[in-house]
């Protein structure tokens, strides 16, 4: 049952004044359940419960950690259709992706641990001593990946299960060995509040301490301006916009001890369609590019807002084809009357541009919150000169810039910010005449798709969901996959310890048997 508290630890609690509900935006009206937004002093409790779990819950094997995390996808799986309703009703998004989303939210969970009790994830280092080196003795050091402490996650707007309450920011700090307070998104609050209740009973059940997970309500930013400026937060997970997570990023950075703040922000995914490649078979690019523009009323952070071609024939004939094909696909309906509110207001400030012309842009009438998606297109220097025509849509937008050469095509992609991803769309070793192309989108992303599309991210160790800024706020981590641990813990070496003393995956003895670098040597044998 949904109740509209906050999750204060193992508590619920609405000492709060101010409420709110979440919308149906099929419906367009607004859900029954009000939400008690988190007050300082529970915003102080959850916190404070969270410092002292981490003492305790630091020192869990990686076993009884794995089992926790197990624990909470079984219980998730429990909520079973509440769950899958609840979602729908605040998101507008349909069943199909509902399940879709639960099942890799499932997945990451079991991934993790998976890879915490297996435990060479704490990539464990040791140099032993050389006591008789001259013309100084050399130091026995070893050293290990240890949790940051207490993090802060907060909830994404179009992922309500798989980057929200226990979604991927949250399994990898579970795993990591740091206790988490959810800031839950106020548009889908029922859908964090089912899933806290399920990772509250997994707690309880497998003995984890009191305040390893906390879970607060709040219609605003001032809920999470307190929990990032608190100085016993270790660390902040957000996916969002560019405009929320520079605000935390430099909250963050104006404390007394400064944290580090892991954002996922916007990008438009730049898309290079190469002139063979469209020669060819541009009808069936175009069929593609429609359906993954449209995918979800393009509300991915992956949705390929930015096509680059070189004009000419090929070039045209796409832009005709894929005018063509968008407008036959049925608008669904996006996130929240704000979403498409945003939406709108950003198309319409695009197209107002000079130098823009609208290729396709869906006529029909439409059900409120449904959005209308739209093609346009630029000439190269146009893109170059307006920095405007650079931002992010949200939503099932893209634009096409017509480059004059290869040359341009080049500049363009060098003056674009930091993006997530970039595609390539060749044929045959077309590629191969671009190598300077290439090489410039290399910089400017955190992946390369060749013959693809952006839409879509693998949950796996060899992903990186994350790039340059401001794509993410440190482009040396990522967002999706089991890499995403590392953000939450920071390297510790222990110098001429006692064996007895150290932690366990440092011991002489290897007891857990996971690989170790021993003397720049990977093994799992003892020492």
């Amino acid at each position: 049952m949904i109740t509209g508290k906050n999750y204060i630890g193992n508590t619920l609690s609405a000492r709060g004044q101010k409420t709110y509900k979440t919308i149906n935006p099929v419906l367009n009206i607004e859900n029954e359940t009000a939400f008690v937004e988190a007050n300082s002093d529970e915003i102080n409790e959850a916190i404070t419960l969270a410092e002292a779990a981490y003492i305790k819950y630091n020192q869990k094997s990686g076993p009884e950690k794995a089992a926790f995390l197990n624990a909470i996808a079984d219980e998730i799986l429990a909520l079973d259709t509440v769950l899958i309703e609840t979602y729908c009703s605040e998101s507008g998004l349909p069943q199909g992706r509902a399940q879709g989303e639960r099942g890799r939210t499932i997945g990451q969970l079991r991934a993790f641990a998976a890879m915490i009790e297996e435990g060479s994830w704490i990539h464990a280092t040791i140099d032993t001593g050389i006591p008789d080196r001259a013309p100084a003795p050399k130091p026995d050091l070893r050293k290990m990946l240890v949790p940051l402490g207490p993090v802060v996650v907060f909830g994404a707007s179009n992922f309500p299960l798989a980057f929200s309450t226990a979604g991927g920011d949250t399994a990898a700090a579970l795993a990591a060995g740091c206790p988490v307070i959810v800031k839950s998104h106020p548009m889908h609050a029922g859908t964090g509040e089912l899933v806290s209740s399920a990772i509250i009973k997994a707690a309880k059940d497998t003995g984890m301490p009191n305040g390893v997970f906390s879970n607060l309500n709040s219609s605003g930013i001032e809920v999470g301006q307190e929990l990032v400026q608190h100085p016993k937060v270790k660390a902040v997970g957000f996916t969002g916009s560019i405009k929320g997570g520079r605000a935390l990023f430099d909250i963050a950075a104006k404390r007394e001890e400064p944290i580090p703040v892991f954002a996922e922000m916007g990008s438009i995914n730049p898309v290079i369609m190469l002139p063979e490649a469209l020669q060819n078979r541009g009808g069936a690019l175009a069929t593609t590019y429609a359906g993954s523009i449209t995918v979800g009323s393009g509300q991915f952070c992956t949705n390929p807002g930015l096509l680059l071609g070189i004009q000419g024939e090929g070039l045209s004939n796409f832009i005709q084809q894929l005018s063509e094909e968008i407008v036959k696909i049925e608008p669904s309906c996006m996130l929240h009357p704000n979403i498409i509110g945003a939406y709108e207001k950003n198309k319409q400030t695009a197209i107002d541009q000079e130098g823009l012309v609208v290729a396709a842009d869906y006529g029909s009438e439409v059900g409120v919150n449904y959005a209308r998606q739209a093609v346009v297109t630029v000439k190269g220097d146009t893109f170059l000169q307006n920095t405007t025509l650079h931002h992010e849509v949200f939503g099932p937008f893209s634009m096409v810039v017509e480059c004059e050469n290869a040359a341009q095509l080049q500049e363009i992609i060098s003056n674009l910010e930091g993006q997530l991803t970039g595609t390539i769309i060749s044929d045959n070793d077309e590629i191969a005449k671009y190598g300077h192309v290439v090489a410039a989108l290399q910089t400017r992303v955190g992946r390369i798709i060749f013959n693809g599309v952006p839409t879509g991210v693998e949950v796996c160790s060899a992903m990186h969901h994350g790039g340059p800024y401001p794509a993410s706020t440190d482009s040396r981590f990522t967002a999706v996959g089991t890499d995403s641990i590392k953000r939450w813990v920071r390297p510790f070496s222990f110098q001429d310890w006692p064996d007895h003393l150290l932690p366990t995956e440092l011991k002489n003895a290897n007891p857990l048997g996971i690989s170790r670098s021993v003397n720049n040597e990977q093994t799992n044998a003892s020492i």
